[in-house]
């Protein structure tokens, strides 16, 4: 193990969730400059059938077996084979580090930091405002410590890249003596809009410093408006529950309903946390599904409701960061549903017109990157790689180029 990034060789992205494992290995030279994919791939259905399955940066398949004798249901186990996996494939290019997704770095982490011990400490205590997906992600960088003695680890937050916004986006109307103990907005997808933004100076470079929307739709899904390049306002709140509805969380609720729930139903945290996180959303809202692939195919009227509620919160949504930003410049979609599904963009934008917003049917079918009509304000789709920025942010951070 090289004891400082002065060597090349590979850089391990992980992004451990509650139920997968998702991890990308990208290959570094020319002291950090040159940052190239090299295989990426993931382990889903942890608790019930795990599966394992890697991609070469072409799409060729490189492994895709069933994990099921092996799961015991839990990720640490199998973040083992994981790395097993990736050892045998790496024997002539040492690991040099690991980047890590973690979900909430809170009020105290403003920006990617290398791991310590105290660092570790710090990530404990804020499981309560993550308890999805905090634990898994400490407890990947616990693993990879027992597996690899002396690696750097680079922990880079959700929640740091809308340090920036204001008093007014971040604080709910609740005692102070609440938000002084971390009750406030903190957002999430950072990673995400921060590619983004960077993403946007090659792509709409005269609208970059501008007022942009970016809708970050997927499974997970949440808005952020950029102003200068950076987060003035977002959807997600103190947790990933706030906002619009997602594949199986419920979005923003009056919280009275969980008065009610509590009261009336004899519901108990665990049981609203399941509600909340598992059983609402697109699935609750249509009975059908949390794919919104499959809800466009069916012809239930119940699935046709489930797309209506999502659209119409997003354009709601669009429009209150736009009285946040002050106007607007450009919309960007991206991630799962934001970069793939041409109907969701179209019935979005539609409630949009109002703004100037108008997109060109065929470009939008197609999938290109601007797909907003001629003269009117510019709609871009922008794929997003916060395994990209995970690695961008590793490199930096252990000063590849300084060590060369």
């Amino acid at each position: 193990m090289p004891s400082e990034m002065s060597r090349e060789g590979a850089l391990l992205v992980l992004n451990s969730g509650s139920s997968s494992i998702k991890f990308t290995v990208f290959q570094v030279a020319d002291a950090g400059k040159d940052i190239s994919p090299l295989f990426s791939g993931q382990v889903t259905g942890i608790g019930t059938a795990a599966e394992f399955s890697v991609k070469d940066v072409d799409g060729a398949s490189l492994a895709r077996e069933s994990w099921a004798e092996r799961d015991t249901g839990g990720v640490a186990p199998l973040l083992r084979d994981l790395i097993a996996w990736i050892r045998a494939r790496l024997p002539d290019l040492p690991l040099l580090a690991a980047g890590h997704r973690v979900v909430h770095g809170g009020a105290g982490f403003h920006h990617p930091v290398r791991v310590t011990n105290h660092v570790l400490d710090e990530l404990e205590t804020l499981v309560p405002l993550a308890p999805l997906h905090q634990p898994q992600n400490v407890s990947a960088i616990r693993v990879l410590a027992e597996s690899f003695d002396g690696l750097p680890q680079i922990a880079c937050f959700d929640t740091a890249f809308h340090h920036s916004q204001p008093f007014m986006a971040k604080t709910y109307g609740l005692p102070r003596r609440l938000s002084e103990k971390g009750v406030q907005r903190y957002g999430f997808h950072g990673l995400s809009y921060e590619y983004i933004a960077g993403k946007l100076r090659e792509t709409l470079p005269e609208v970059a410093e501008g007022r942009v929307v970016v809708a970050h739709l997927g499974n997970g899904s949440s808005l952020c408006g950029l102003k200068d390049g950076r987060s003035i306002d977002t959807t997600m709140g103190f947790s990933a529950l706030e906002g619009v509805p997602m594949g199986t969380r419920s979005g923003s609720l009056d919280p009275g309903i969980l008065i009610y729930l509590m009261r009336e139903m004899g519901m108990d945290a665990d049981a609203l946390e399941h509600l909340l996180y598992q059983e609402s959303g697109l699935l609750g809202v249509s009975g059908i599904s949390n794919d919104m692939r499959v809800l466009l195919e069916s012809d239930r009227p119940e699935a046709k409701e489930a797309v209506d509620l999502f659209c119409y919160r997003v354009a709601k949504e669009i429009g209150a960061l736009c009285c946040a930003l002050g106007g607007l410049d450009a919309l960007v979609f991206t991630a799962g549903i934001g970069e793939h599904s041409a109907p969701v963009r179209a019935r979005i934008c539609e409630y949009l017109a109002f703004l100037g917003i108008s997109i060109d049917a065929a470009a939008n079918e197609s999938g290109e990157t601007l797909i907003s009509a001629p003269a009117t304000l510019p709609v871009a789709i922008i794929p997003t790689n916060e395994e990209f920025m995970i690695a961008r942010h590793a490199v930096d951070l252990m000063n590849f180029r300084n060590a060369a």
